[in-house]
């Protein structure tokens, strides 16, 4: 089967698999206590790439998110985000069980919002029937828009009205390396911008599991304690955190190749007559509305006969996703396969 339901199935290549073996080979400790070197490691190398003061590994990226949420905020206050942001649609609801808010949603333009919507979404304190707003949630790059991403411009300006209104902002960066390859920006622009940042290793990096939280050093060490409230205390952890070094390390730059098999694909999907829209992502995601006279599921269930595995995520709406372990013959046979659709 070729997979393309997401960038989660891919399995640790053998080059990975040594670089756990050895983490469990040498010195390995209780994370909990700090004490794995494997694991300190990879939170200071990320912490440092980003110019950021620290890091905390985490099981998931719902949890890295939700536990940054819970930090940043009081119960009965407000949070922003778009309509389709996976903190809101993905997570189980977990603003309000965990950090008792509200959340107001914003429409974007395939997932993005600007500044002057944002701006205008702010809550005024003098206000009493209305929660005060403490922290905007943006995703970089968009699920549900398809890959898309923000130019660095935008988070200035939007950085800039955070500043005025004294609003915390955090950034779902679960496929955040995408969008730094795709559009040639610094990790360290970004940790002069967000207040946290959680970064997916178990997505287009490939790691079997593990996701990242940057912040200060008093956010993270907040950020341990509601990690360990949360379930997500580990112990010997560094034998999969040597996967996240290797990957930092060995699959960033590679992104590139998935961006260029995405577009491969996209171009043979747009001269099919089913298709009513391509969402305009340059990363690793497709998303495309099929016409009202053809069903999603069909379409999947077609390609799944023909071993290629993708994702129906509403009645007229499929979603691809490339990743690592797709390879160039993988991708001549899909094209091959939608031009017989």
């Amino acid at each position: 089967m070729i997979d393309l339901r997401s960038d989660t199935v891919t399995k640790p290549s053998a080059e990975m698999i040594e670089a756990m073996q050895k983490a469990a080979h040498n010195a390995v400790g209780d994370d909990v206590f700090k004490e794995d070197p494997t694991t300190n490691l990879l939170e200071q190398k990320i912490a440092t790439m980003f110019g950021m003061e620290d890091a905390l590994f985490c099981p998931t990226g719902t949890m890295t998110n939700q536990i940054a949420i819970k930090c940043h905020t009081q119960p009965g206050e407000e949070v922003i985000c778009e309509e389709y942001a996976h903190v809101y649609q993905n997570e189980v609801g977990g603003i309000a069980f965990h950090a008792g808010c509200s959340v107001k949603l914003l429409n974007g333009k395939y997932g993005l919002l600007q500044s002057n919507q944002i701006e205008s979404a702010i809550n005024n304190l003098n206000d009493i029937h209305k929660p005060k707003t403490s922290l905007l949630c943006l995703e970089n790059t968009s699920n549900r828009g398809g890959g898309t991403c923000y130019e660095m411009n935008e988070f200035k300006e939007i950085k800039k009205i955070c500043t005025t209104h004294q609003l915390n902002i955090h950034l779902d960066g679960a496929r955040l390396f995408n969008a730094i390859i795709a559009t040639n920006q610094s990790p360290k622009d970004y940790g002069s911008i967000f207040d946290s940042i959680s970064i997916c290793l178990s997505k287009s990096l490939g790691c079997p599991i593990g996701s990242l939280l940057l912040g200060n050093k008093s956010l993270i060490q907040k950020a341990r304690k509601y990690r360990k409230l949360f379930g997500g205390g580990m112990r010997q952890v560094g034998v999969i955190a040597a996967a996240g070094l290797y990957a930092l390390d060995n699959n960033i730059q590679r992104l590139k190749i998935d961006h260029q098999h995405t577009a491969l694909i996209s171009n043979a999907l747009k001269t099919k007559e089913f298709i009513q829209e391509i969402y305009p992502g340059n990363t690793n995601i497709i998303i495309f509305n099929v016409k009202e006279n053809f069903k999603a599921q069909s379409i999947v269930n077609q390609l799944a006969e023909k071993n290629i595995l993708c994702f129906a995520i509403t009645k007229n709406q499929i979603r691809m996703v490339l990743h690592l372990d797709i390879t160039e013959s993988d991708v001549q046979y899909i094209i091959q396969q939608i031009n017989n659709l």
